[in-house]
């Protein structure tokens, strides 16, 4: 079993920057970012698999860098440019097999309990 806690969030003025952390209790090889506006679907933001393969979503390219520290077990999401429309729960989330990374939520067996951003 993986825990997952995140911190970083915060309210932020658009076109400002922010970073988010997930610390995890073990490894996973998959490890992805998501986010979930109220009455939105959950979507992802970005993913890193085995050997640092990343995904990301058109909607972040270019904005957001996903990040990991195996020897700490972190994940990092760095946003840059927010927008109003990326306020959201922000949620990370572990699969501990080596397939590789999605971005498609079901993929996950571990969740953390969200961090709130806001950019207004």
């Amino acid at each position: 079993h993986v825990q997952l806690v995140e911190s970083g969030g915060d309210s932020v003025q658009a076109g400002g920057s922010l970073g988010l952390s997930c610390a995890a209790s073990g490894y996973s090889y998959s490890m992805g970012w998501f986010r979930q506006a109220p009455e939105n679907e959950r979507e992802g933001v970005a993913c890193i698999g085995q050997g640092g393969t990343t995904t990301y979503a058109d909607s972040v390219k270019g904005r957001f860098t996903i990040s990991g520290d195996n020897a700490k077990s972190i994940l990092y999401l760095e946003m840059n440019t927010l927008k109003p429309e990326d306020t959201a729960t922000y949620y990370c989330a572990a699969n501990p097999s080596r397939w590789p990374c999605s971005l498609w939520a079901p993929f996950y067996d571990y969740w953390g309990q969200g961090t709130q951003v806001t950019v207004s």
